[in-house]
């Protein structure tokens, strides 16, 4: 293993950030695998994930070339915040410019240097701030490297999410590489079944792609279905919001999901769902403002059993021996 810091840019106290990538070679050849976090710089589930990756001891056994940058938007990171120091985005970024704004220059240093020497990502994020996500892959299914990538995962909820300009998908997609997003849990909150799902589906994907060896697995391999559509909920008056279902629930067309009431009257208003479908974020913050979205509601096919995956799944996570563990370099994942 071996750790490289690229100079970044400096801070005005002359302070240095740099971008540190951490890089396994395998003895033998193979993909080149990057998992990268915190593009934006409070989704902190990742870094924690990539924390535990590195100290897997099946990586001794690895083929190709592992590269992972625990955090991208070190700015937002120290600042604990989503953007850089200049309000942008740095997934709106990319493929970035070398004399650009700051965002621009990470951005082309990142993808420059690290992107563009890899022939897979693996992207991971959360949800925003007081928004919860239900683990879930996003990827472009169009692509067959991408769809074998997200199937590999092994996880209920696929999102077949189109491609946005300016972000690492859509910017490493035009250069070939195939990207796929792990979207779980919410911004500056460290998330336990969401981290240990983020584990295993990077080991997944490692051992799919040939750089891990196969092994016989304790339990059934979760069965992913692929959202045909999604559908956000939105606050139609602003007062407090109350949810009614939980994450991952089934709901129907026209059943009430939750209340919003005033604070200071009696009034209510009910929040009935739009379509059937499954829920895939919640709004944690009580507080919310007319037009505020207050859950995210993906639709399947088949709703039903993907209701019954995702219990299945949560299951297995909470029985898993990675679970609830501070260091996980003396164990098996399988």
């Amino acid at each position: 293993m071996a750790e490289i810091d690229l100079p970044a840019a400096r801070l005005y106290g002359n302070t240095p950030m740099d971008l540190t990538a951490i890089v396994f070679n395998g003895r033998r050849p193979g993909p080149t695998l990057l998992i990268c976090a915190a593009i934006h710089g409070d989704e902190i589930n990742g870094v924690e994930i990539i924390r535990r990756l590195k100290e897997l001891s099946s990586l001794r056994r690895l083929r190709g070339t592992l590269i992972m940058v625990p955090v991208v938007n070190l700015y937002g990171f120290v600042h604990r915040s989503r953007y850089l120091p200049d309000r942008r985005d740095l997934n709106r970024c990319f493929p970035g410019k070398e004399s650009g704004s700051l965002g621009g220059r990470v951005a082309h240093l990142f993808f420059e240097e690290v992107v563009q020497r890899c022939t897979h990502v693996i992207d991971l994020h959360t949800g925003a701030v007081h928004r919860h996500n239900l683990p879930q892959i996003r990827a472009a299914l169009d692509d067959a490297e991408t769809t074998r990538m997200a199937h590999a995962f092994s996880i209920p909820v696929i999102v077949n999410a189109g491609l946005i300009d300016g972000t690492l998908r859509a910017a490493a997609y035009e250069h070939g590489v195939p990207v796929i997003t792990y979207e779980a849990g919410e911004a500056l909150r460290l998330d336990e079944k969401s981290i240990v799902t983020g584990v295993r589906g990077c080991a997944a994907v490692m051992r799919d792609l040939g750089m891990l060896r196969r092994r016989q697995t304790r339990h059934a391999l979760a069965e992913p279905f692929v959202a045909t559509s999604t559908r956000w909920v939105r606050a139609e008056q602003g007062g407090m919001f109350r949810a009614l279902v939980n994450l991952g629930a089934r709901v129907k067309k026209g059943e009430v999901i939750g209340v919003i009431s005033e604070p200071f009257g009696a009034e209510e208003s009910v929040v009935e769902s739009p379509v059937e479908g499954i829920v895939i974020c919640v709004n944690n913050l009580p507080l919310v403002i007319e037009g505020e979205a207050v859950m995210h509601i993906a639709r399947f096919g088949e709703a039903v059993a993907v209701e019954g995956e995702i219990a299945s799944h949560e299951t297995q996570i909470e029985n898993d021996p990675l679970y609830a563990v501070e260091t996980v370099g003396d164990l098996d994942l399988r």
